[in-house]
């Protein structure tokens, strides 16, 4: 069953006087349960059409349905709704909210979801011992290393049990043992919970982990390929 599904979409930006083509008719279907990258140089699409389907960018044309929602045609109220129910993000830089711990910090998506303090806790507290951070949770970010930041940062994105997990650079800023250590965190909760993966990456290990890469370049998509990831 397709969870995103993309028809003819492009998008274009201007650059002072000058119209740069950074997507152009992408044709695309991710299946429930995926475990996806979307790869190639800089410049080639890959974190714009990311950006696309998590509503947080507008195409210059074409569709985008996540679920059975043809995204383009929601309100910006609507749409946050969608990002805060349907998609869970991880960010390069983390993002966490500085003054909050990590058990807060995971508890705040579900905060707007409007959910009671009992839920909250016990959701995030799981969640956070599922990531490897029992113990942990009363820190602050400063008090973490950054995989375990970005740890938080995967549980924040999968506490509500959202549809899709959009990941950008997940594992730019962390070293090797590091990033391995999260990546088969998220392949586990992927093969185990049906959760939804799609990384825009340069890195290997991404890629080697991939279940099914899709390779960009000058804004097309040249390479859509399943592969056996056993690692």
């Amino acid at each position: 069953m397709a969870i995103v599904r993309i028809e003819k979409l492009s998008k274009q930006y201007r650059q002072d006087s000058i119209t740069v083509n950074a997507l152009s008719d992408i044709e695309l279907k991710i299946n429930k349960g995926e475990f996806l990258a979307l790869v190639g140089p800089s410049g080639s699409g890959k974190t714009t059409l990311l950006n696309l389907i998590g509503g947080l960018d507008s195409p210059s044309q074409g569709k985008i349905w996540v679920g059975d929602e043809e995204i383009g045609r929601l309100s910006r109220q609507q749409l946050s709704r969608l990002r805060l129910w349907k998609i869970g993000f991880i960010f390069q830089e983390y993002n966490l909210i500085p003054v909050l711990s990590a058990l807060e910090n995971v508890e705040y998506v579900m905060l707007l979801q409007n959910l009671s303090d009992t839920e909250r806790r016990e959701a995030a507290m799981a969640v956070l011992q599922e990531v490897g951070l029992k113990g942990l949770e009363h820190r602050r970010p400063a008090e973490l290393s950054g995989g375990q930041q970005q740890r938080v940062a995967v549980a924040r994105a999968i506490v509500s049990q959202p549809n899709i997990v959009l990941a950008d650079e997940p594992t730019a800023n962390l070293d090797s043992t590091t990033g391995k250590a999260l990546l088969d965190l998220m392949r586990s909760l992927n093969e185990r919970h049906g959760i939804t993966f799609i990384f825009s990456t340069h890195d290997t290990m991404v890629m080697e982990r991939a279940k099914r890469l899709i390779t960009l370049r000058d804004g097309r998509i040249v390479e859509d390929k399943i592969q056996d990831s056993s690692i």
